[in-house]
């Protein structure tokens, strides 16, 4: 059974999250990405919460500006370390530390971000095809099959995007999940989920990729070629499980590449079947490699 609610957070944004599991018991954090929301996880949450699986308390919220959670109209709302304070208090209300930050895309950008800054919030980290900062950064700078394959997000900070991405019924967007994966896994009912989102909250997912500088240069716009990261910045000490799905066309596996240089602590396994969305294509070995890397790191 999935709980819903409303979090309010000292700093005066509200989160609404699904949940799973009885308050009290150690809690798994799981982050969505874009242009996602919080319900993607749900299998998740409920497998995680049952009593052979660890009995977890799972957590899944909505990020700032999705569905029902506080959309801020300044940009720079959406800078990392706005993402991270959200994060980090709703950690302390559910419980911190977590047993594990579960993330996935964007979500995965923040938990990188909260593994480096709050590293007392959680005992471990998870991260599903989303590119740590140092890699991506040194391959949006570099590498230009990198920098073809992330041409889109160039797109998504367009002043005119949402009108754009809501032509003929979510066209472009429902081409994200079919060019990176042929998306056999997207029901009618996980459409309509999607529309629900996208009508009430796409331009805070798109606020994302607008205050971000991570994205390719351009002739008008220097996006990563001006940017330098301190390592101290960069460096992840928690236990870490990385799953990547090989076949994710707009996050390369050259981000791999140097991974375990900046994450000492590294789980990582590489999922030949799979895409960016392997959440959806592979959810039992999500599962099994998550319950894996728990057992594993709780020794």
């Amino acid at each position: 059974m999935i709980e819903r609610y409303q979090q309010a957070l000292p700093h005066g944004i509200t989160l609404s999250c699904r949940a799973a599991g009885e308050r009290g018991r150690p809690v798994l954090m799981f982050l969505h990405g874009f242009p996602e929301a919080a319900f993607v996880w749900d299998g998740l949450l409920e497998h995680f919460a049952r009593p052979e699986h660890g009995g977890h308390r799972c957590v899944a919220p909505n990020l700032r500006g999705y569905e029902r959670s506080s959309q801020p109209a300044d940009v720079k709302a959406y800078r990392a370390k706005h993402l991270v304070e959200d994060i980090a208090a709703l950690a302390a209300i559910e419980g911190a530390p977590l047993e594990c930050l579960v993330a996935h895309d964007w979500g995965g950008a923040v938990a990188w971000s909260f593994a480096n800054q709050r590293p007392r919030l959680t005992r471990r980290l998870a991260i599903l095809n989303s590119p740590h900062p140092g890699t991506f950064l040194r391959d949006l700078q570099s590498d230009a099959k990198q920098q073809a394959a992330s041409a889109y997000m160039n797109f998504l900070i367009r002043p005119d995007a949402e009108t754009l991405l809501r032509e003929d019924g979510y066209r472009r967007l429902w081409g994200f999940f079919r060019h990176w994966g042929g998306a056999p896994w997207l029901t009618e009912p996980l459409r309509q989920h999607y529309r629900e989102v996208w009508d009430t909250s796409l331009t805070g997912g798109l606020n994302y990729y607008r205050a971000s500088p991570l994205r390719p240069p351009r002739p008008d716009d220097p996006g990563a070629s001006a940017i330098a990261l301190p390592r101290e910045m960069l460096t992840v000490d928690l236990p870490t499980l990385v799953l990547w799905g090989m076949k994710d066309v707009a996050l390369l596996p050259s981000l791999l590449d140097g991974l375990d240089d900046y994450v000492p602590d590294l789980t990582l396994e590489k999922v030949d079947d799979a895409s960016h969305w392997i959440v959806h294509e592979q959810p039992q070995l999500v599962a099994d490699r998550l319950d894996r890397f728990l057992a594993a790191s709780s020794r």
